[in-house]
């Protein structure tokens, strides 16, 4: 049965077709799809102004403009490369080995890497962070530590069957690191799993990856997206590029801290997940001031929340103890389902040990791959590597075990002490300023009188090796049990430095503040990405 068309369809119809056939047919044919090719276009324009910015993206494609013109490109590629190899500094390969020697050296290979240990810069009690362990290497903790990977440097979890006291360890260094971070509390739920990983980098890209995997099967997500401070740390870019979620970096407030509301903003359909550092990097700060605020907002949108404590996990507990004013930052925050820590930081546990923890296992099974039609049979790993170190599993158990709670509480009040005394120290010098309110063992400063990359320069030349940041231009100093001993040596040191660029400003000979402060003010970010780049591949 026919349908009558409607008169006023009809004369539509009529309309239309007159009002085409003044154009040719092939017209008609390429017409909608060149604004197709436009409106794609278009888009993507629109799409890249909003992920980078307008500025950004204007700068981005004048300098690529700029580079077409002969000669210029040439140039710019030839003034990276003086950047690269002022870079490296004093790096030189010649010398070192491109292959076996044909005889081997038998134990006297001890011997030159004895010699070649001696190379190493002097580092007690003069870096940033970088070594955590108080006292000498040959002794005490150090000395412990040592005994105890060696004990178990051939064994490898992997293989559960046949080494059970490493699987043990794991699994109980876990479980103590849960219970600091709250996992005894009736409001973790009883159900905080995790595993040792190789760092907090590792840890993060496994908490990114299992958040990722769990909204995908929990909400639908397949276009993720991730949502953290701009102080975050760059692990964060890294978990991004590889698991290829769009990440939002947002501004901090003014005392560089997380800004709960500007985070809100950004929550779309998308959002798989929401980060706070505590303390964030890079200015030593806990971030947010109220974990329990980014909870509730993960809480109410359903979404994860993840918490970095790489840095302050075996600090901040230990603090609150203390009695310093630590807000709520752990399992005990409702809408937290990730925590990452590094044990071998503040854990005094070796390098290359860290633990993620989630608060409950449906959520870690997100973490896990398994593989069931190898050849060479059913596998299923846990972590990002497959084989791993005993030996450095069973480091951290001994440092744990070691030291004990009441262990970690006097060096926590040793760190806290010493720091809140370097900042007092810094904030008694009249050209410089501690950026931010630092609730921990990191103590960012800044000025507005000197060039503050000049006086790292001037620390380094003095065998100091501290961390210089951006935005704002400043350093900071991560206060380990190194330096306790040496607070005094630091700040007059630092008020030295500070008056020799008062009284002789300009660069330091075979110092970086003129690279630290061009990156800075470079406005093509792309060119300094590619800076780093070229950098990385001529040192590994």
């Amino acid at each position: 049965m026919a349908f009558p068309i409607p008169p006023w369809l009809n004369q539509y119809r009529a309309s239309a077709n007159s009002f085409l056939s003044q154009y040719e047919p092939l017209i008609l044919l390429i017409a909608p799809l060149f604004s197709l090719l436009i409106a794609r276009i278009l888009q993507s324009i629109f799409l890249v102004i909003h992920e980078r910015g307008l500025k950004a993206t204007i700068i981005s494609f004048v300098m690529s403009a700029i580079k077409l013109v002969p000669g210029v490109k040439k140039y710019i590629d030839s003034e990276k490369q003086k950047i690269v190899d002022k870079l490296q500094g004093s790096s030189n390969r010649d010398g070192w080995r491109t292959e076996l020697p044909k005889s081997g050296l038998g134990d006297n290979v001890l011997v030159q890497m004895r010699d070649q240990k001696q190379k190493d810069v002097t580092w007690q009690g003069k870096c940033s962070g970088t070594v955590y362990i108080g006292g000498n290497e040959n002794e005490g903790h150090f000395s412990l530590i040592n005994e105890a990977c060696s004990m178990f440097a051939h064994t490898n979890p992997l293989h559960l069957s046949v080494f059970p006291s490493v699987v043990r360890f794991e699994a109980e260094v876990v479980a103590m690191t849960a219970a600091i971070l709250g996992s005894k509390e009736k409001v973790s739920g009883g159900q905080i799993c995790g595993n040792m990983t190789s760092g907090g980098t590792e840890s993060i890209l496994l908490a990114v990856k299992s958040s990722r995997d769990y909204m995908k099967a929990k909400k639908g997500i397949t276009k993720p997206e991730m949502i953290i401070p701009v102080s975050a740390h760059s692990a964060y870019d890294k978990a991004a590029q590889y698991f290829k979620i769009k990440l939002w970096r947002v501004p901090v407030d003014k005392e560089f801290r997380a800004d709960v509301k500007a985070i809100k903003r950004y929550i779309n359909k998308n959002t798989i997940m929401i980060v706070g550092s505590a303390p964030g990097f890079p200015h030593g700060i806990i971030d947010p001031i109220e974990a329990s605020e980014l909870g509730d907002l993960a809480s109410s949108y359903q979404i994860c929340f993840h918490v970095d404590l790489c840095l302050g996990g075996f600090v901040l507990p230990f603090a609150r103890k203390l009695g310093y004013p630590v807000p709520p930052f752990d399992f005990t925050v409702q809408g937290v389902t990730s925590i990452s820590v590094d044990v071998h930081k503040y854990g005094l546990a070796p390098k290359g040990t860290s633990v993620v923890l989630y608060r409950n296992r449906e959520i870690r099974k997100h973490q896990f791959v398994a593989v069931t039609e190898w050849t060479g049979g059913l596998y299923v790993s846990p972590t990002i590597a497959g084989s791993r170190a005993g030996g450095l599993i069973a480091g951290a158990w001994a440092a744990m075990i070691s030291l004990g709670s009441e262990g970690y509480l006097e060096n926590t009040k040793d760190v806290m002490e010493a720091s809140k005394r370097i900042q007092k120290g810094i904030q008694d010098i009249p050209e410089l300023f501690v950026i931010g309110r630092p609730d921990m063992s990191i103590i960012a400063f800044g000025s507005d009188v000197v060039d503050i990359f000049e006086v790292n320069d001037i620390l380094a030349s003095k065998g100091w090796h501290l961390n210089a940041l951006q935005r704002p231009n400043s350093v900071h100093i991560c206060v380990t049990l190194q330096h306790v001993p040496v607070v005094q040596i630091f700040l007059k040191d630092l008020r030295d430095s500070v008056q020799t660029v008062k009284e002789n400003p300009g660069p330091v000979n075979g110092g970086f503040a003129p690279i630290y402060g061009a990156a800075g003010k470079m406005p093509d970010r792309v060119m300094v990405q590619d800076l780093l780049v070229e950098f990385m591949d001529s040192s590994c």
